[in-house]
């Protein structure tokens, strides 16, 4: 009789996509998950340096650039794989389940390739020629974007720009009347050599993302290397690039804490297999409550995914009639966020209290996870705020947030 200890080795995600990922997905997609496993030795091998460097190293960024993962949702006239949302946030669940940095800088680099679908196709096609093409963006701060002959004169710090290091563009929000509360905001994107880096991304969680801030000074964006933050005019016809920008973008990360809470779950189940209770031979998974543990786990874990799922296919129906159904897809699409981040940390925590002291050392991956996790909840994505936005409209207010 084969020992399910081997079965749980079989179903490591190191090794191949889970069954939940990959099951029913296009040849495409498939393709795309097994290039995420592939890269499980690497991203292991490198994983020390993640914290040391507080970026992900080169040869990581390399692969999973080579891999197409930054250009998920490139459209598919310029050469990218323009996937479904669904499709996306398997693909980001997978790699987040690697690692949590990794993910994290997939959620972003494969999200922001979505902006080929804002701008002219000359200039989408230059800056997405090369395939290590990386948008770093920050929607943290607002700085200024003065009106000049062709284009805008911008400036301004700002915060949390994963994947800096390895930018190539950055994207950065402006304000073109900043002392006017309701000055429309821009997207504007800055070259390499227009930003300086600020080296301060010490932290405890997703340290491997390299979010620092960065600054530019007076730089001159042509008006074609800018659009509107919110209703911006699309490109390309695909629906990805119709639906609300704001909603697309928390959407992009949705699936980094489930991936996280997925790959604490396999490597709870490794661990189980192999811990014994101090004092005695019984190994933890033979005991009814750390069983009872992982199958809550499970169930908490698919029943925030089929939330977000059920969003975000009101969300798409809801984008062609528009009116107040759009209104409350996009907010109940912001609770689905905030639900699948508070479930992910419970599910991390709950497994880390299982494993006892084994979860306190930097060697265990539960110990990495539950930082990771904490870290990508704190994203005004996934915040607690979100509820707010959908409790006001339950109760006949307007939603109350102006980035809404």
């Amino acid at each position: 009789m084969r020992d399910s200890c081997d079965a749980v080795e079989a179903d490591d995600p190191m090794a191949r996509p889970g069954p939940e990922v990959i099951a029913g997905a296009p040849d495409r997609v498939c393709r795309v998950l097994v290039a995420v496993q592939a890269l499980a030795p690497l991203i292991a091998a490198q994983r020390s340096e993640f914290d040391r460097g507080r970026r992900l190293p080169d040869a990581v960024f390399a692969a999973l650039a080579d891999a197409g993962l930054f250009r998920l949702w490139l459209p598919h006239a310029l050469g990218g794989l323009e996937l479904s949302p669904f499709e996306f946030m398997r693909v980001v669940e997978a790699a987040s389940a690697l690692d949590g940095s990794v993910g994290w800088l997939v959620a972003n680099g494969g999200g922001m390739s979505r902006i080929g679908g804002y701008l002219a196709d000359t200039i989408a096609r230059d800056w997405f020629a090369d395939r290590h093409a990386f948008v770093a963006s920050s929607t943290g701060a607002v700085g200024t974007g003065t009106p000049v002959d062709g284009g805008y004169c911008v400036s301004g710090r700002w915060p949390f720009g994963s994947g800096a290091h390895h930018a190539t563009r950055f994207m950065v929000l402006a304000s073109i009347r900043p002392e006017e509360p309701e000055s429309p905001l821009l997207c504007c994107y800055l070259g390499r050599r227009d930003v300086t880096i600020h080296d301060n991304w010490h932290v405890c969680g997703l340290r491997g993302t390299g979010s620092c801030d960065f600054e530019a000074r007076d730089i001159f964006v042509p008006a074609a290397h800018a659009h509107p933050f919110l209703g911006p005019r699309p490109t390309q016809p695909g629906l990805l690039y119709r639906m609300p920008p704001s909603s697309v973008f928390a959407w992009s990360i949705c699936g980094v804490p489930l991936g996280i809470a997925s790959g604490a779950i396999t490597s709870f189940a490794e661990l189980a297999c192999r811990k014994s209770r101090l004092g005695t031979r019984a190994l933890l998974r033979d005991r009814e409550t750390v069983q009872a543990t992982v199958g809550r786990a499970r169930a908490m874990l698919l029943a925030a995914r089929a939330f977000l799922i059920d969003a975000m296919t009101e969300l798409m129906a809801a984008t062609e009639t528009g009116g107040e159904r759009l209104v409350k897809a996009r907010a109940d699409l912001r609770i689905a966020n905030a639900h699948a981040a508070e479930t992910a940390m419970s599910i991390t925590d709950e497994l880390a209290a299982s494993a006892g002291a084994a979860a306190i050392f930097e060697t265990c991956a539960m110990e990495r996870a539950v930082r990771d996790v904490r870290a990508a909840a704190k994203h005004i994505a996934m915040s607690p705020n979100n509820y707010i936005i959908a409790g006001r409209l339950a109760l006949g207010l307007d939603p109350g947030a102006a980035r809404f």
